[in-house]
C-alpha cells in the first residue's frame, strides 16, 4: 500500500529544515531537564543492554508535537513508540525520521555525546537534516543541494587521504547476536593502518563528525534509519560519500553504514571487505 500523506511540492527543504530545528529544540529542552536529574531517572530495557528513559519518550513526543503542526499529514519513522509507518515502508509525501536521544547510554551514564537527530525525506529521498550536539549546543544541518553547516559555518570532509594519517570512528556491537567476530577483524586490520579508531557512542555525531572533518571515515555493520537518516545527508552535502559495505548508495532503513571523505572511501572499503 502506498500512502500518500502531503503533497510534496507544498514544503521546500528550507522550510522544512526550520520545522527540522524548532522540534529538535523542543526535545532538547526535555533533555536537558533530564540531565538535571539524570540520578533519578528509570531505565527501561529495550533488549538486553539497550536502555530508553522517559527522557526518549517525552522527547520523542515532543518532537512529533511540533511537526505535526507545521506539516499535518507527515508520515513519522521514530525510534521508540510513535511511529505511523513500518521501518521499511515507503511513502508519497513528507516523512520525518526521529531519533530523539541518539546516544542513550551515554547520557544515562553522564557521558556527554548524545544528540537530537532529525530528518526529513519527500518522495523516498533525503531533503533535509539536523543533528542537534546537546551538551555542547552545536548544531549540524544540511538541506539537498543546499550544502551542510555547523552553527552557520559550511561544512567540508577532511582532505586526508593517507591511511596512516586518517582517524576513523565507529560502534562497537551491543545488543544480543551482533557478529562480534566480524567487528573484531575489521577493527584490527584498521588499527594497524591508521591514526586510530574511536567510539564516541552516537552514529549521528559519528556522521556529523566525518561531515565536519573530525573524522576521516566511519562505518557499523548494522544501523537503524533514525540512527542514520540526517548523517547520511550530512556527510553528502558536506562533499563526502555514504554507502553500504556493499557499495550501494546508503539507504534510510537498517542498513550497514560506510561513509568517509573520497579519497578515503576507497581504501576503507576494501579494508572492511577483506576476509
Amino acid at each position: 500500500m502506498t500512502l500518500q500523506p502531503t503533497h510534496p511540492n507544498q514544503f521546500t527543504a528550507e522550510f522544512l529544515l526550520d520545522a527540522l530545528k524548532a522540534a529538535a529544540a523542543a526535545a532538547a529542552e526535555v533533555i536537558r531537564d533530564g540531565e538535571r536529574r539524570r540520578g533519578a531517572l528509570v531505565w527501561r530495557e529495550k533488549t538486553a543492554t539497550d536502555f530508553v528513559s522517559e527522557i526518549d519518550m517525552t522527547a520523542e513526543a515532543r518532537i512529533i508535537a511540533v511537526l505535526a503542526e507545521r506539516v499535518p499529514g507527515a508520515a513519522f519513522l521514530a525510534e521508540e513508540t510513535a511511529s505511523t509507518l513500518a521501518a521499511e515502508q515507503r511513502v508519497r509525501g513528507v516523512t520525518f525520521v526521529i531519533d530523539p536521544l541518539d546516544g542513550t547510554t551515554n547520557f544515562l551514564h553522564g557521558v556527554l555525546e548524545y544528540a537530537v537527530s532529525i530528518a526529513a525525506l519527500v518522495d523516498d529521498e533525503l531533503a533535509a537534516g539536523v543533528v542537534l550536539h546537546v551538551p555542547r549546543d552545536e548544531w549540524y544541518s544540511a538541506t539537498r543541494g543546499g550544502g551542510a553547516s555547523c552553527d552557520g559555518r559550511r561544512l567540508a570532509v577532511s582532505a586526508i587521504d593517507a591511511p596512516d594519517r586518517a582517524l576513523i570512528a565507529t560502534g562497537f556491537p551491543f545488543k544480543g547476536g551482533d557478529n562480534v567476530d566480524t567487528y573484531l577483524g575489521q577493527m584490527r586490520r584498521l588499527m594497524t593502518h591508521t591514526a586510530g579508531l574511536r567510539r564516541p557512542g552516537s552514529a549521528s555525531l559519528d556522521l556529523a563528525g566525518v561531515a565536519c572533518g573530525r573524522f576521516d571515515g566511519f562505518w557499523e555493520n548494522l544501523l537503524a534509519p533514525w540512527d542514520i537518516a540526517a548523517g547520511i545527508l550530512l556527510v553528502r552535502e558536506a562533499g563526502g560519500l555514504v554507502t553500504t559495505l556493499d557499495g550501494a548508495p546508503c539507504p534510510v532503513t537498517h542498513t550497514s553504514v560506510v561513509a568517509a571523505n573520497l579519497g578515503m572511501h576507497p581504501w576503507l572499503m576494501g579494508k572492511l571487505g577483506q576476509h
